[in-house]
């Protein structure tokens, strides 16, 4: 990564600093100054990384990646490079460190620069203000996001967020009021970086409590505007924290869903998409003869409206929780993941009131994680397909009167060791439907 990492540092300074380079997008033009700025800003967050060692940070090494691709498309005529000049301000976001926040805004800013009506390049801007702490500019900028965003369903995660930061300020404006007297020394104020509105918050509260008692109305109240301020900071309220009803189950819960009941699990692939919507036939064809119909992940070829009753998925990467968030319709919904604080995150970030009746709880986060349960060696075996977790699940409940995997062939199919698992327990197989079903 040191060879590669000084490689890019030189193409990035070659680049930046060539005069008269060609800028994308602009045929016969000169370079853009907002492109060639954002690469220097690029490139002296690289020698930064640079003189800090050996890196061993995932993210950070997916932010090289991100910065060599802007590279590439500043250099590459008709290549598209606003586009990746957003994408490395997300990588640097999702980078997670203060420096990498701080490019990101410098990046946004850039790209502002070059398009004032991209919603894309004013969110980036509000997250990387919001991410450093800076509430009410976050505010301005998500507010200039949303009057360019057209999508009323994408708007509703940057209204929720707004509405947290005001709600956050006002409980600083309501502690401030609670006391005539001024407090000299304090700076607490809704204009304060996060980090350091907290850091006053909480002297403010140690100070009144010490000055008129904890048994005082008002500090009693200004503990509980504290206490609101410190959740706010965390997350962001959910709009329907019961998700409309919707049951959480346990393994019992799911043990008597799934008992005696014949369940098929269909494979996300053009073939059973094609099977499940063929003109003159309905989805009843291929899954009409199931009590349960299990489908897994993000779908890409299934039918909006195909039936789901139960909707199983791995949280995989660094921030799950920005997924897209689950609103197809399922009778009930899985959410395998680890650690807990990013499950918990996930499910309040992704899961859709009224999208489904039942959500699994956290006793069914991690299903079946003990080797020594299942009978297995511990290790060495990598991560294990959503598809493959679910079976096994249904394996050791043992209450299915009879479970089928259908279309898991191809770019489905399992992974080698799966298979030999299926294999070992194969009833018998139904090549036109690609049907296995499990003894």
């Amino acid at each position: 990564m040191g060879q590669t990492l000084t490689g890019l540092l030189t193409s990035v300074r070659a680049i930046a600093g060539r005069p008269g380079t060609p800028a994308p997008g602009r045929p016969g033009g000169g370079p853009d100054p907002a492109l060639l700025a954002a690469l220097r800003l690029c490139g002296d967050h690289l020698t930064a990384l640079a003189a800090d060692g050996p890196l061993t940070d995932a993210r950070r090494t997916r932010l090289i990646a991100s910065i060599g691709a802007l590279t590439t498309a500043c250099s590459t005529p008709g290549a598209d490079a606003f586009d990746a000049l957003l994408r490395t301000g997300q990588q640097a976001l999702d980078s997670g460190g203060a420096a990498e926040a701080r490019l990101a805004l410098a990046l946004a800013d850039e790209a502002t620069a070059l398009r004032a009506r991209s919603k894309g390049a004013w969110r980036l801007r509000g997250n990387a203000l919001d991410a450093l702490g800076r509430g009410e500019e976050a505010i301005t900028a998500y507010e200039r996001h949303l009057a360019l965003q057209q999508n009323t369903a994408a708007s509703r995660d940057v209204e929720r967020r707004i509405a947290t930061l005001r709600a956050a300020g006002e409980r600083v404006d309501e502690a401030l009021a609670l006391f005539t007297d001024g407090v000299a020394g304090l700076r607490l104020s809704r204009h304060l970086p996060a980090a350091e509105a907290r850091a006053a918050f909480t002297d403010l509260v140690r100070l009144r409590t010490a000055e008129h008692g904890a048994g005082d109305p008002a500090v009693r109240r200004l503990a509980a505007l504290y206490a609101e301020h410190r959740r706010l900071s965390d997350r962001d309220p959910m709009a329907d924290p019961l998700l409309a009803g919707a049951e959480p189950i346990g393994v019992p819960g799911l043990r008597r869903l799934v008992a005696g009941r014949t369940v098929c699990l269909v494979a996300d692939t053009p073939r059973t998409a094609e099977q499940e919507r063929r003109p003159g036939s309905s989805p009843a064809a291929l899954t009409g003869g199931y009590d349960l119909v299990v489908r897994c992940d993000e779908p890409r070829h299934t039918a909006p409206a195909a039936r789901t009753d139960l909707h199983a998925c791995t949280l995989r990467g660094d921030t799950p929780w920005k997924g897209p968030r689950w609103d197809r319709r399922a009778g009930a919904r899985l959410v395998f993941g680890d650690p807990l604080p990013h499950w918990r995150l996930a499910l309040r970030s992704r899961l859709v009131p009224g999208a489904q009746d039942r959500v699994g709880d956290a006793t069914l986060r991690r299903p079946l994680h003990d080797p020594a349960l299942l009978g297995e060696e511990p290790g060495g075996a990598g991560p294990a397909s959503t598809a493959y977790t679910v079976l096994r699940l249904l394996d050791f409940l043992g209450t299915p009167a009879r479970v089928d995997l259908i279309g898991f062939e191809g770019p489905a199919a399992l992974s080698p060791r799966e298979r030999e698992w299926v294999a070992t327990r194969t009833a018998n197989t139904d090549d036109t439907a690609v049907r296995i079903t499990l003894r």
